[in-house]
């Protein structure tokens, strides 16, 4: 079996999971670590005894021993010169979603995968969860007849909410819903989506921060099958999951309804009140086991490498997502259907200014 050196780049939350994922991994040899919050390294190099660690990203792409790297770091912007410097080293390449910030970087860093004949992946851990393979599964088997619509409702709490918009103003859409997006496409290859509209809700979060609450996206396929997502981050304390979803998958011979409210496990205690465990988007480690996704989304990329398989998310089909949701905020910015493939000028609309004509 080959056994791979592997880097991780932002050990943060996702960072951190796949840090300690790869650690634990009879697939890796070594494994090394870039971290720019001094504490937060201590504390995975603690975790995961690696071979080096640094506060220098660079650090990682320049190591010739490294075969793979796992791109976790935040602000976004980040992604694409650090992905491109991995890919350019001749490295496989996991990385967060989303893609790129803009339709030409994401074309740039598909095409130095393909070139260099890498692996290059996205983020898209939803994948990974067993509700979501689950439906997954009943459009393959045709169980559901004719797939007419899906529908995903995603809400997440207002303090992560608030973390992940006070980095970035990157829409619900763009950090929330594309999960769902992704999600959807996936289900319903090999078709394409070609028209979208989309509306922003306004609330709590417009004082604040200045952005939405949340972001309603529909989008009709290229046989006309109709995918609606709705995306939230205003979860109130009172209802302290850190994501909620609701999915429905309508067919001519069937329906598929998942709930993943992740009200399953109640603690209530007198200091916190009812709470509702294991509810993150990610998963996490329960001691010797681990709940939710992203573990297997890091397993699997280092299966694909290490024995030469294909990578489940596409690269091409993460840029159709990011198309799809860069229309979206062009759509809520112009109240008007917008069509695909978007032209580089209404891509451009897209990222400038973003809810500059709000009211």
């Amino acid at each position: 079996m080959k056994q791979l050196n592997v880097g991780v780049i932002g050990t943060g939350w996702c960072g951190g999971i796949r840090a300690l994922a790869c650690a634990r991994s009879a697939l890796v040899d070594q494994l090394h670590l870039a971290e720019t919050d001094p504490d937060r390294l201590a504390e995975l190099v603690e975790a995961t005894s690696p071979t080096t660690a640094t506060a220098d990203w660079h650090e990682i792409i320049a190591n010739p021993a490294i075969d793979a790297v796992m791109v976790s770091t935040t602000p976004e912007h980040l992604h694409h010169p650090m992905a491109r410097a991995a890919l350019r080293a001749g490295k496989h390449v996991l990385l967060e979603k989303p893609i790129a910030l803009t339709l030409d970087e994401a074309d740039e860093l598909i095409r130095l995968a393909d070139d260099g004949g890498l692996k290059f992946t996205i983020g898209y851990s939803q994948r990974f969860n067993a509700k979501q393979a689950m439906v997954k599964r009943s459009i393959n088997e045709g169980v559901l007849g004719r797939v007419t619509s899906i529908l995903v409702s995603r809400h997440i709490t207002r303090s992560l909410g608030a973390k992940i918009s006070q980095r970035t103003k990157l829409s619900p859409a763009a950090m929330e819903a594309t999960h769902d997006l992704d999600f959807a496409f996936w289900c319903l290859e090999p078709r394409r989506p070609v028209r979208v509209y989309s509306q922003n809700a306004w609330g709590v979060r417009e004082a604040t921060l200045g952005v939405p609450d949340t972001q309603y996206v529909l989008v009709t396929m290229d046989d006309g099958v109709v995918v609606t997502i709705g995306a939230g981050m205003s979860l109130p304390p009172g209802y302290p999951n850190q994501s909620t979803t609701w999915i429905e998958v309508l067919g001519t011979e069937g329906a598929v309804i998942a709930d993943a409210s992740h009200r399953d496990i109640v603690v209530n205690t007198v200091a916190r009140g009812v709470q509702f465990p294991l509810s993150t988007m990610p998963g996490e480690f329960v001691d010797h086991v681990y709940a939710g996704p992203m573990e297997r989304e890091t397993t699997h990329f280092l299966e694909a490498v290490a024995h030469d398989r294909p990578v489940m998310v596409d690269p091409q089909l993460a840029r159709v997502t990011m198309e799809v949701y860069l229309a979206a905020d062009l759509s809520a910015e112009t109240n008007e259907v917008v069509s695909l493939p978007l032209t580089r000028d209404q891509a451009g609309l897209a990222l400038a200014e973003p809810y500059a004509n709000r009211g």
